[in-house]
């Protein structure tokens, strides 16, 4: 049948587009011819000539122009494009807003005889409207077949705006023998978060009735114009194709990611400091592309983990750069890890909890699922709320500037008075030391310590290691292995912490729906939750011996020693 779907969707059928208890009704399609404009003046100009007089006495009707937004929507994993549609929210002169969904294949009308003879520019393809919002949620929608098949794609998965077209349409209608014909000329605009990126003309003539004998007729006519040229694509297929080559235009502009910052013992502090913010910019826009694909959880993970460094490094170089200026952008870091954090965290409870399910029999499994989907969704919502981040005018503009900074010797430094330390080997053992005590601080509190406060802790290990991997290529060879002992307790802490906010997610949802759950999947999650306590409660004890090893006379003999060989 007509209209079936790629991928997951393959097979299944369009919704019928009347009351599910009547039979359904033909597929309404749409045959017209497309063209890319050339020339726009002139091709208006024999329009309005009554197509350069070879169609004398032609009645013409409906003439208007209209102002059109076109906003074109998907979910954040793009259910619908994988599923062979395009859909949009559109809105004439301020009017109200109607959705359109349509394939986006374009079939030739007629069968395979009448292909040859059929002008390049005529195609068909399933189409199917009704009335919206304007807001991307299905939910708020009046009942429609476009609505339905929205809804059945997305399977549960927000919505939002992939890029917006803006248009100027002149309209008409062309009395012909076969019927009406409607003729539209169109100035289109490109916009995605608000940034213009293309515009174009498009000539359209379509026979709503579906005959396409009056427009292969009107094919040979304006293709001998010269002013056009067939375009089988979509305004949505070429907008889309301006889209993905403003990406890889960005992409050009892209640094390349270095293996390390390349620091000398002789830089100032905020030449130094500036290595290390445009090592890891370079790797938070590397991954930026994977992140937006979402193919590999990995990609966001380490997009997430450049903006952690980047904000430990203002921390590390603190004094080198305008106070106004640091705070700035480590709000502006901030911010993003935060959107990205919401989803990584997500994973990672999926992680865990997929981890532990992978040993289960098959009912066992199916027990712990609506825990496992209520976290899916919860992930989808942030993941949602992060493209829309990546995408908005802020977070370009944030970018650009910060590119600009970290290219840009001696920007927004401070100079420092003749007497005081300014260079890497007057100022890193200084600031090692300095992260070494906040770790050491603990001590006298490690033996009772809670699960927030060795959270803490953890978070004063990854300063100690950043700032030391920050000037690794000042501090001898032997200080890698002392990297890894504060590495592996960083790593210790933190899976005790990822069982402890597994354990708190899991307590939090069953508070909340267990009443409303089979005894069955009660059962289970309880056993899940018991099994993530367990784990806090294995890996508190067992810390001791790693927490010797950083606090040890060996550890701290090793750090002194290194630190006196810098430059």
């Amino acid at each position: 049948m007509t209209g079936t779907r790629d991928g997951d969707a393959a097979g299944r059928a369009l919704p019928p587009l009347g009351d599910s208890e009547s039979a359904p009704r033909p597929i309404p399609r749409e045959v017209e011819l497309k063209y890319l404009v050339r020339d726009l003046e002139a091709l208006r100009s024999w329009l309005a000539r009554d197509w350069g007089g070879a169609l004398d006495g032609l009645e013409y009707g409906n003439e208007r122009t209209v102002e059109v937004e076109d906003r074109y929507i998907d979910t954040a994993y793009g259910a619908l494009e994988h599923a062979g549609f395009g859909a949009r929210l559109r809105r004439e002169d301020n009017g109200p807003y109607t959705v359109t969904v349509k394939s986006a294949s374009h079939e030739r009308p007629g069968g395979d005889d009448d292909a040859a003879q059929d002008p390049k520019a005529l195609s068909q393809r399933v189409e199917v409207e009704g009335p919206a919002s304007e807001r991307v949620d299905p939910e708020t929608w009046p009942s429609s077949a476009a609505r339905e098949l929205i809804n059945e794609v997305r399977d549960g998965a927000r919505l939002r705006t992939l890029f917006t077209i803006n248009q100027r349409r002149e309209k008409k209608t062309l009395a012909l023998d076969d019927g009406p014909v409607q003729v539209t000329l169109d100035r289109v605009s490109v916009f995605r978060g608000g940034r213009p990126l293309a515009s174009f003309s498009v000539l359209e003539v379509e026979a709503p009735s579906g005959s396409g004998a009056d427009l292969k007729r009107l094919a040979d006519l304006v293709e001998a114009t010269g002013y056009v040229l067939p375009e089988p694509r979509s305004k949505e297929d070429i907008a889309r194709h301006y889209v993905a080559q403003a990406a890889e235009d960005r992409n050009h502009r892209l640094p390349r990611v270095p293996k390390s910052p390349g620091i000398k013992a002789d830089d100032s502090l905020g030449a130094a400091g500036r290595k290390v913010l445009r090592m890891h910019l370079a790797r938070m826009l590397h991954f930026e592309a994977g992140t937006r694909s979402g193919e590999d959880p990995e990609d966001l993970h380490k997009m997430r983990v450049a903006t952690r460094r980047m904000r430990a490094a203002w921390r590390v170089f603190d004094g080198a750069y305008r106070p106004k200026v640091q705070r700035r952008y480590v709000k502006e870091l901030r911010a993003i890890a935060r959107s990205l954090g919401e989803v990584r965290d997500v994973d990672v409870l999926l992680e865990n909890l997929d981890s532990y399910i992978f040993d289960l029999p098959g009912l066992g499994r199916e027990a712990v699922e609506p825990l496992r989907s209520a976290w899916r969704r919860e992930r989808e919502v942030a993941r949602t709320r992060l493209i829309s981040r990546l995408d908005s005018k802020g977070y370009r503009e944030f970018v650009d500037d910060y590119l600009d900074f970290t290219e840009s010797p001696g920007a927004a430094e401070l100079l420092t008075p003749l007497g005081r330390p300014s260079l890497v080997r007057d100022t890193a053992g200084s600031r090692i030391l300095a992260a070494y005590e906040h770790v050491r601080a603990y001590e006298t509190i490690i033996t009772w310590a809670d699960v927030p406060t060795l959270h803490a802790l953890r978070i004063e290990a990854k300063r100690l290691r950043y700032t030391m991997e920050y000037f690794s290529e000042v501090l001898p060879v032997n200080s890698r292995k002392l990297i890894a002992q504060v590495t592996e307790m960083q790593d210790h802490l933190g899976l005790m912490n990822d069982a402890d906010v597994a354990a708190t997610a899991t307590r939090e949802w069953l508070n909340l729906h267990a009443p409303h759950l089979p005894s069955t999947s009660r059962e289970a999650v309880g056993l899940y939750l018991d099994s993530r306590e367990a784990q806090v409660e294995q890996l508190r004890r067992s810390f001791r011996p790693v927490w010797r090893r950083i606090t040890g006379v060996t550890f701290r003999k090793a750090l002194g020693l290194a630190i006196t060989q810098i430059g």
